[in-house]
């Protein structure tokens, strides 16, 4: 399949509710609204193909973008390819759930995750937390420093109600996956998550929501899933 035909086939699979719904998440034209399930039978066909990602990436189209992330071949991929799609990511569900995702799945993740943790910008910030969590969640505990992650929890329980909106998600779903996934660390985050205490999220939509990883931390527990770890990072 060409560019044509995974754009014509995006469009083909596009519901007018899905449309809506991303758009409400903070989805703009242009977009298609396609279920992310839907895109499987193509990423079978296609497998990774890195120029065919970039072609869809740049786009700028939503789904399009999604798609490149589930075919992209991240090892092709360098730093400077990693701060183009950051760069044009301009929702959470671009830089958390495609970049960071993508990023999770090469050797220079952390490298590049610490930078942009210590960006200042917000959707930059959440996807280095995200990719933390991605990584973790997936990887043997051996592939991290220990003192590093210990560290990381650290700089979360400081900053975390200080830090802008969808990095507060971010900084709240590593504690609570540090907690669960990241066995040695497991007291340090459940004390991390209780001195954190709930964070309120602002929304200029919305009433403020408030996360607590502490409770769900706890859930974790109760269903015995210490130690879980994803088998597969993307879709």
């Amino acid at each position: 399949m060409n560019f044509e035909d995974v754009m014509q086939e995006l469009e083909n699979l596009g519901k007018e509710r899905l449309k809506k719904m991303y758009m409400s998440n903070g989805a703009r034209e242009p977009l298609f609204g396609v279920a992310t399930g839907a895109m499987k039978p193509m990423s079978k066909i296609i497998k990774h193909n890195q120029p065919l990602a970039e072609q869809l990436y740049a786009t700028g189209n939503y789904d399009a973008m999604y798609f490149a992330g589930v075919i992209a071949d991240p090892k092709a991929m360098t730093e400077a390819d990693f701060e183009r799609w950051i760069d044009g990511a301009y929702f959470y569900m671009l830089s958390d759930y495609v970049v960071a995702v993508t990023l999770a799945e090469t050797d220079i993740a952390q490298k590049v995750a610490d930078q942009w943790i210590a960006s200042g910008e917000d959707l930059k910030m959440s996807a280095g937390w995200s990719c933390y969590t991605w990584l973790l969640g997936s990887r043997p505990d051996h592939e991290f420093s220990e003192c590093k992650i210990a560290d990381l929890l650290r700089a979360a329980e400081k900053t975390i109600h200080d830090s802008p909106e969808r990095t507060k998600y971010s900084m709240n779903t590593f504690i609570y996956t540090v907690a669960t996934s990241f066995t040695a660390l497991h007291e340090q985050a459940v004390e991390t998550a209780k001195a954190v205490g709930p964070v309120e999220v602002r929304s200029d939509k919305n009433k403020s929501k408030f996360l607590n990883a502490s409770e769900n931390i706890q859930k974790a527990v109760d269903k015995r899933r210490l130690g879980f770890k994803r088998k597969h990072v993307r879709c």
